[in-house]
């Protein structure tokens, strides 16, 4: 019975213990920490245009003829001087010899106009000719010499129409398809309905022209006035270019022209860059996006984009405290510039901010923070904000 009750009284007392004893707490859930990076950005802003040849060339004939040969392949390049098409020479070689035969009469004419009135000259001083008579020849000398003027002038016309017989590339770069094959009347002159034969668009350099709206214009006109030239018509800004199936801005041109007048219509005002083209990549009518700087040089501060998060319609970062808690920073974010978000508002320089473990931190807890280092800017130029 004594036993019974000692065992009894052992469980009583070993069951109060269990009951006084509390869980013990979770540690502070861990958090990746960094700095953010100080670095000289410039804004880049973007724009979608297309690029133009610099010269684009309708080839068509001056002179009316049958077409008798074809010097180039089609979608080839040409240069500046190359034959392209000839046209029968053989009519415009007669009109010149033509042309050349009626030249020498006159000039015949002429030299017998001359003798005639240098003759005529002596024998009216002698009155053997009457002054009437010494005038007809006088008026029968300028009358052949405005014969033999006019004549010249259709042997050079004559000639210029057979040297019109051979067609030459007025520019250098690539031509579509001919037109019109050998053997077809080709129709030339100055009318409205003169032949086509070909067209030619220059290649290298080339042209990329967009547009912008107006708040833009004004911004790049207000920070020209300031001695910082960005679009505006100072010309030689750089700006870089991607194709539509590249990831980067990896074409390098400057802009050269920026237009007098707004748009009606669309509120827009249209730019112009010019790019080397050497290897003939870009062709004219091709989409592209261009980026152009959009702000002076200056210096931010950058965290990871994934750091950053979204309460509504406002933008906020975290960041732990000396304390190690928590706090929530409101800040206005700018663009990306190689991964990293541009902060323009609301961080300091020296906050830790949490670039890893978001979804365990709460404003107002208590966490563990892990270092991390801060990434290096990288050498050269400042970054560009995108």
């Amino acid at each position: 019975m004594i036993r019974f009750i000692v065992l009894l009284l052992s469980v009583i007392v070993l069951s109060a213990c269990g009951q006084g004893q509390q869980p013990a707490a979770p540690p502070p859930p861990a958090v990746t920490v960094a700095p953010p990076v100080k670095r000289t950005v410039i804004d880049q802003d973007e724009y979608v245009g297309r690029f133009i040849a610099i010269d684009s060339v309708e080839v068509r004939a001056r002179v009316s003829g049958y077409l008798e040969q074809v010097h180039f392949a089609d979608g080839g390049i040409v240069k500046q001087g190359d034959p392209l098409f000839t046209i029968d020479k053989r009519p415009f070689q007669n009109s010149l010899a033509q042309a050349r035969g009626n030249l020498a009469q006159v000039k015949a004419n002429l030299a017998f106009a001359e003798a005639d009135l240098a003759r005529g000259q002596s024998l009216v001083r002698e009155r053997t000719i009457s002054e009437q008579v010494f005038d007809q020849r006088t008026q029968a000398k300028r009358s052949a010499e405005a014969s033999v003027a006019a004549n010249e002038a259709l042997v050079r016309q004559a000639e210029l129409d057979l040297e019109f017989t051979e067609l030459r590339a007025p520019v250098t770069g690539r031509i579509g398809d001919r037109r019109v094959s050998p053997g077809n009347l080709v129709t030339g002159g100055n009318s409205g309905n003169t032949t086509l034969l070909a067209t030619i668009v220059s290649m290298d350099p080339i042209r990329f022209e967009f547009t912008f709206d107006e708040t833009s214009y004004l911004r790049y006109e207000r920070l020209a006035k300031h001695g910082t030239d960005i679009a505006s018509r100072g010309l030689g800004v750089p700006v870089e270019l991607k194709l539509i199936d590249e990831q980067d801005f990896t074409h390098r041109g400057k802009m050269d022209f920026v237009d007098n007048v707004i748009d009606k219509s669309s509120g827009t005002i249209r730019g112009r860059a010019v790019f080397a083209n050497p290897g003939s990549m870009f062709t004219p009518g091709m989409f592209a996006r261009v980026r152009v700087p959009g702000s002076p040089p200056y210096e931010a501060l950058l965290v990871p984009d994934a750091a950053t998060a979204t309460e509504q319609t406002r933008k906020f970062v975290l960041i732990v405290d000396a304390e190690d808690i928590v706090r929530q920073k409101f800040v206005t974010l700018g663009q990306t510039a190689e991964g990293l978000r541009v902060i323009k508002d609301g961080l300091a320089d020296g906050d830790r901010v949490i670039v890893n473990g978001l979804m365990r931190a709460r404003p107002g807890q208590k966490v563990t923070p892990q270092q991390e280092g801060a990434a290096p800017a990288p050498p050269g130029s400042p970054a560009k904000a995108n």
